[in-house]
């Protein structure tokens, strides 16, 4: 006989936050359900792990099975970095499409698709983070009839990135989270009352976005703890939100039958930002001056001294972390130095024309770029794409995951100037030279690991990523770092306040379940087939991963 399953992803939630919070008597239907079922700890694909977790999630595949390793595509022939959208699932389709057989209902899940092979309804994009799907569903009429009765998510509509020196818009912002927990709360109890579903799925995104703004206000091990939380007149806005979530997860499951299966997990977690800085600042900077011995570009400063203090606030409140880290752009000419320093933004354009020259070759500005409507040209690592097919090796974009490395490969490159039998040797002494990079403060390595995507130069499989060379980097946030060869990067500014951990968790409860059990450790990829195998269902063959219960 089939039982409900009832599957909520907490996004990005953090296992060693949930963990603390639970002892000391916080999250109280979280805690509860652990009591009543099984808890274990998550891992996932150890690099590239900002942009594959969905995919692996919804497919049970890898994401070298999949080909999928994000949105962002380096279109090799001439350069340009294309945005595109979500795996398109025609060689792997979501697990929870079953046929017939299966009642499912899915709702609000990032990075999925329409599937005409789920029996049920189904809600994509109305207030998830990085959907990358457009906001609709089946039956089309759905997502309009949820929107007029419980209103759009209040974070929709724009960026979940906000400027943590600027108190008010943090509070504004953990405030629409919590409308967007509440209203999701109430289309979740709304498609549980139609009918006991074979599987209903979810996903709270509001721990996303909060973990990434708000945990500088959170954790006392922040570098910015003590500055931004001095008055503690802000309190812990991401245990708020956290708690938001859990009363909502409360409510959803009083609707759902005594008998039931509940999960309630995430597929990695999040943690104060190490990651942010060195992938789109300090990444690019340094195989610049590897590429172009004795020169700059930004942030540079004279290592093996005192790092100057931490930047806590921008120079001008108002004034977004691009622009903040384009002040910090290296000029010959000292007097365009100063002005760019303190002229008003809109005159920054201008300054660009009367000093520099048409022949020159340099970053692009931000500015610059965003006119141009280059895609992430608030990301440093797009500053130097002018340099790209003049330099050895270059950062691509990223979410602020690991740091990617391409390799400029003749052959592969349009202007590649690094021959086939020059590749290992040149991935060899990048990956040497990234491993002696140092936090300028405590002297600790900031790499953990670098990771060779391919086994030779030319290997051209269409399902490796984009990138040679992957940085992961050490759970150390770090606003200024030393290199032994090419000297200071920073300080800088850091971008958002926390960043994405490898962690993720697994609580269930239900029929058969032992209360108070604990999971052997699992991956992300073992997820579909232990909600395959409890609803009864089919696993195939393609998933990689092994059902947990």
């Amino acid at each position: 006989m089939k039982k409900s399953l009832i599957a909520i992803e907490l996004d990005a939630a953090d296992p060693v936050l949930l963990e603390d919070w639970m002892s000391q008597g916080h999250l109280a239907n979280l805690r509860k359900l652990r009591e009543q079922g099984t808890y274990g700890h998550l891992t996932n694909i150890d690099y590239y792990t900002t942009e594959t977790k969905w995919t692996t999630f919804l497919t049970g595949c890898l994401p070298n099975q999949t080909g999928y390793w994000g949105p962002l595509k380096l279109q090799a022939d001439t350069y340009d970095v294309e945005h595109g959208s979500a795996y398109d699932f025609g060689e792997y389709p979501p697990f929870y499409a079953l046929g017939d057989d299966y009642r499912v209902a899915a709702f609000d899940l990032p990075q999925s698709t329409l599937c005409q092979q789920v029996n049920g309804p189904q809600v994509l994009a109305w207030g998830a983070h990085a959907p990358y799907t457009p906001s609709h569903s089946h039956p089309p009429q759905l997502l309009h009839d949820l929107i007029s009765k419980y209103g759009k998510h209040p974070t929709s509509d724009r960026s979940a990135v906000v400027n943590w020196w600027k108190q008010e818009s943090l509070t504004e912002f953990q405030q629409a989270l919590k409308v967007g927990v509440s209203r999701r709360s109430n289309i979740c109890r709304c498609l549980l009352q139609q009918e006991n579903w074979d599987l209903f799925l979810t996903s709270f995104s509001e721990t996303h976005p909060a973990g990434h703004n708000f945990c500088h206000l959170s954790q006392p091990d922040h570098p910015l703890y003590r500055d931004q939380q001095r008055g503690g007149s802000l309190g812990d806005l991401l245990l708020d939100v956290y708690e938001a979530i859990d009363q909502a997860i409360g409510e959803i499951l009083a609707e759902a039958p005594d008998d039931a299966y509940i999960l309630i997990f995430s597929t990695h977690g999040m943690g104060n930002n190490s990651t942010d800085l060195p992938s789109v600042l300090f990444l690019p900077e340094f195989l610049y001056r590897f590429s172009f011995p004795g020169k700059f570009a930004l942030a540079p400063g004279k290592s093996g001294t005192t790092a100057p203090p931490m930047i806590t606030a921008p120079k001008r409140r108002n004034r977004n972390w691009a622009r903040e880290v384009w002040q910090l752009k290296y000029d010959h000419n000292p007097i365009k130095q100063l002005l760019k320093r303190w002229i008003p933004d809109k005159f920054q354009a201008k300054l660009e024309q009367l000093f520099d020259s048409p022949q020159q070759l340099d970053l692009a500005s931000p500015q610059k770029l965003s006119k141009q409507l280059t895609p992430y040209s608030w990301q440093p690592t797009m500053w130097y794409k002018p340099l790209w097919p003049h330099m050895k090796a270059f950062a691509l974009p990223t979410f602020g995951g690991e740091g990617f490395i391409r390799i400029n490969l003749q052959g592969r490159e349009p202007e590649g100037i690094v021959t086939p039998c020059e590749y290992d040797a040149l991935c060899d002494e990048l990956t040497q030279q990234l491993h002696r990079l140092q936090d300028a403060r405590t002297g600790q390595p900031i790499v953990k690991k670098v990771v060779r995507t391919r086994q030779c130069a030319m290997d051209s499989d269409p399902k490796l990523p984009d990138a040679d060379l992957v940085a992961v980097w050490r759970d150390l946030p770090t606003d200024v770092i030393d290199s032994p060869e090419w000297g200071r990067i920073g300080p800088a500014p850091y971008t958002r306040t926390g960043s994405h951990r490898l962690r993720g968790f697994l609580m269930a409860r239900g029929p058969n379940i032992p209360a108070g059990s604990s999971l052997e450790s699992g991956h992300a990829i073992d997820l579909a087939p232990t909600i395959l195998k409890l609803m009864g269902a089919p696993i195939p063959e393609y998933c990689e991963g092994q059902p947990l219960l």
